[in-house]
């Protein structure tokens, strides 16, 4: 029962991961961007990939140990 409630974050996440990386990927294709905004323009989009990886696995533990409502903290 707990697997199917992993199904869409981990669908949210490995889309929006490759939103991410796409662009990462697409801003180094461009010639004209100098160096240094360039590597911001990557930069950027792969730390925020790897934010979103890491709140997935957060939920993934939080789905695991039976604390389904996060609202229920509050």
């Amino acid at each position: 029962m707990k697997q199917h409630k992993i199904i869409a974050p981990a669908i949210i996440t490995f889309i929006m991961v490759i939103y991410y990386v796409g662009i990462a990927f697409v801003c180094m294709l461009v010639p004209k961007i100098p160096f240094p905004i360039k590597l911001l323009l990557v930069v950027v989009p792969l730390a925020l990939a790897g934010v979103l990886f890491a709140m997935f696995w957060e939920r993934v533990e939080e789905i695991r140990s039976g604390e389904e409502d996060d609202l229920s903290k509050y």
